[in-house]
């Protein structure tokens, strides 16, 4: 997530009506992309792996019981997105987060992890992780409020290589 606001952006997106957090309809597959491929340029770089996630969600996080959300409005337009992958071991990382650039700062990133705590309760995952980057301050400012907290990685590396920030979401943490 992102709250920077300055220089020339997008133009203001209106949103009409609520704002509900819904799950994944083929519909909204450009949406995941497009979103997450605009965030990752802006931050960093577009890897392979991305590029595999992005292209085929229904292979990489759906098939293996993994969940897609997405924020939307009344008119049915996607504001952001979140994806929880599933391993085997009942690990479920929370990844590919992104909100439109208009709205970043704007509380839906808070409501799509809102709705990704409430999913991988649903899926009935042993824990929930993720990882970021130093660089992105307001976003671990995000993930610390909601009661992610910085551990060790349990594995060597990670598949992204823009990642050095490795967080466990802790139930009685997140009443901040």
């Amino acid at each position: 997530m992102n709250d920077d606001t300055s220089g020339p952006g997008p133009a203001p997106l209106a949103i009409t009506g609520t704002v509900r957090v819904v799950g994944f309809e083929p519909r909204w597959r450009e949406d995941f992309a497009r979103l997450n491929i605009e965030w990752l340029q802006r931050w960093f770089t577009v890897e392979p792996i991305d590029r595999e996630v992005l292209g085929d969600p229904q292979t990489h996080l759906l098939d293996d019981g993994g969940r897609i959300l997405f924020a939307v409005d009344d008119a049915d337009r996607v504001l952001g997105t979140v994806a929880l992958k599933r391993y085997d071991d009942g690990l479920v990382e929370l990844t590919k987060m992104a909100v439109e650039p208009a709205l970043r700062g704007g509380g839906i990133g808070r409501r799509l992890i809102a709705g990704a705590i409430d999913a991988f309760h649903d899926m009935g995952g042993r824990e929930l992780f993720l990882e970021s980057s130093s660089k992105l301050g307001p976003a671990l400012h995000l993930y610390e409020s909601v009661g992610f907290r910085h551990r060790p990685a349990p594995r060597p590396g990670s598949h992204y290589r823009r990642a050095d920030v490795y967080m466990v979401w802790e139930a009685d943490a997140g009443a901040e």
